[in-house]
């Protein structure tokens, strides 16, 4: 494993066809849209670049040319380079598809329409020193019915997760952002739709799944309503 956040390129997850928030954007890729004056999509690659990385791997879809023109070849210091689907693949396939563009045993993954506030480097080296397969950083929630809830034990070992809409009580609710080894992708079926979150990780438990919490503040851009939010919140 790489001794160092720095030697490890980074993932970004933004081909989502944005259907919920197609009555605010109608023609736009979410991860474009402005928020507080600004390109989401830049909320993230700044944390990256504050955090150190120095290579990122978007994965586009739906509006994939939106993105591209404005991001670039090169951000803050960071080379970025695109892995475009063909079709689209869910979160899990998209990732499967980038694999031939990932030159590391180790990868850090973050989902485009949500920020979490997460010490990246603490991340790393919590994921390093477990031997964990996968890490997940993790929230604490008053309600998890929108989010899913995920369990685990005193070690950190994930021991279940609780789709949507079921849970209602406070627990902790995965962030968006992981970090996998390239076991976990080589894993994933290729050539269709796969989920990270309903078909990759349940089958992970028990086989190093480990969860990371973060006290970090917690925005999405998935919804009107939350999409209004981060507008506020967001400096």
């Amino acid at each position: 494993m790489p001794d160092r956040l720095g030697n490890i390129p980074a993932v970004i997850l933004v081909g989502g066809l944005g259907t919920r928030l197609r009555s605010l954007l109608p023609d736009h890729q979410k991860v474009v849209a402005p928020v507080a004056g600004r390109p989401f999509v830049f909320r993230l690659l700044d944390q990256l670049a504050e955090a150190g990385l120095q290579r990122v791997i978007l994965c586009t879809g739906y509006k994939a040319e939106q993105v591209a023109e404005l991001v670039g070849a090169s951000y803050r210091g960071l080379g970025i380079t695109y892995s475009p689907e063909p079709a689209p693949l869910g979160t899990a396939g998209a990732l499967r598809q980038a694999l031939s563009v990932i030159n590391s045993d180790t990868v850090l993954v973050m989902n485009g329409d949500s920020y979490c506030e997460v010490n990246l480097s603490a991340l790393f080296e919590s994921h390093r020193r477990s031997g964990a397969n996968a890490t997940l950083v993790v929230i604490e929630v008053p309600k998890t019915r929108d989010g899913g809830r995920v369990t685990f034990d005193n070690t950190g070992a994930i021991t279940s997760f609780v789709e949507k809409g079921t849970a209602r009580a406070a627990g902790w609710m995965s962030a968006g952002i992981y970090m996998l080894q390239r076991a976990v992708l080589e894993g994933i079926p290729s050539g269709r739709a796969v989920s990270i979150e309903r078909e990759v990780f349940p089958a992970w438990i028990g086989r190093g799944l480990h969860a990371f919490r973060t006290a970090g503040k917690f925005l999405d851009i998935g919804t009107p309503e939350s999409y209004a939010v981060a507008q506020q919140v967001l400096p």
